[in-house]
């Protein structure tokens, strides 16, 4: 599905990932841990498409991400939902009408997919906020909105950056429960995260592989996670 093959990206003149391949199977569920500044974020624009690699190739969908136009790129990241780790959102609209935004800009029949967005809504538990306006929402729910948006073109993979990192315990497990069922419904799930207690936890309830950055590279978390 995603593909980053013998994949480096530099910034600012120096390098901040190297010889990075990975391959993101279809239905597989994988978290990405390392410390604050490691690439976590840098990886997953990668994996999406925001950045391109100073060497290697990224392939989405078996197309070479290099060789797609803008429109190519574009129709491929609507295969993708991103939950971003800052939660933007338009503040003069209601939650379920950022939640509908991703419809909206495909040119979606907005009538045919009222009954989706309203259960979709339903499933993240904000049926009773859908008329807020974000500054109105905590963090989890600002957090379960985001998730909602991410996936409401019914994207194939679904690529989350720290998505408990602003809300509490028992909130983290509700936002990783919705993520583990999304996987059970076939969806690619990459999680970004520093919270190893959280991937502990989740590990008990799905089949996970467990990926760190360090000193450039990726690496398979070992039992010492």
């Amino acid at each position: 599905m995603i593909e980053l093959e013998n994949v480096a990206y530099s910034y600012g003149g120096g390098e901040l990932l190297s010889d990075i391949t990975l391959r993101l199977q279809p239905g597989s569920f994988h978290f990405l841990t390392g410390p604050s500044g490691a690439g976590k974020t840098t990886l997953l624009k990668l994996l999406y498409g925001a950045l391109m690699p100073t060497a290697g190739h990224v392939r989405l969908f078996d197309a070479d991400a290099r060789e797609l136009t803008r429109d190519d790129i574009a129709l491929a990241r609507r295969r993708i939902g991103v939950v971003h780790q800052d939660c933007q959102f338009l503040n003069h609209l209601s939650v379920a009408e950022n939640i509908a935004l991703p419809l909206l800009v495909s040119d979606r029949d907005m009538l045919a997919e009222d009954a989706n967005l309203r259960e979709l809504t339903g499933w993240v538990g904000l049926t009773q906020r859908a008329e807020a306006r974000p500054p109105e929402l905590s963090g989890g729910e600002r957090q379960r909105a985001a998730l909602a948006r991410a996936i409401i073109m019914s994207p194939d993979v679904i690529l989350a950056d720290e998505p408990t990192g602003n809300v509490d315990w028992e909130m983290s497990q509700r936002l990783m429960r919705l993520l583990i069922e999304l996987n059970r419904m076939g969806k690619t799930i990459m999680i970004a995260t520093h919270d190893l207690a959280l991937i502990r936890a989740a590990k008990t309830h799905v089949q996970a592989r467990v990926l760190r950055i360090s000193n450039r590279r990726l690496q398979l978390a070992g039992a010492d996670l």
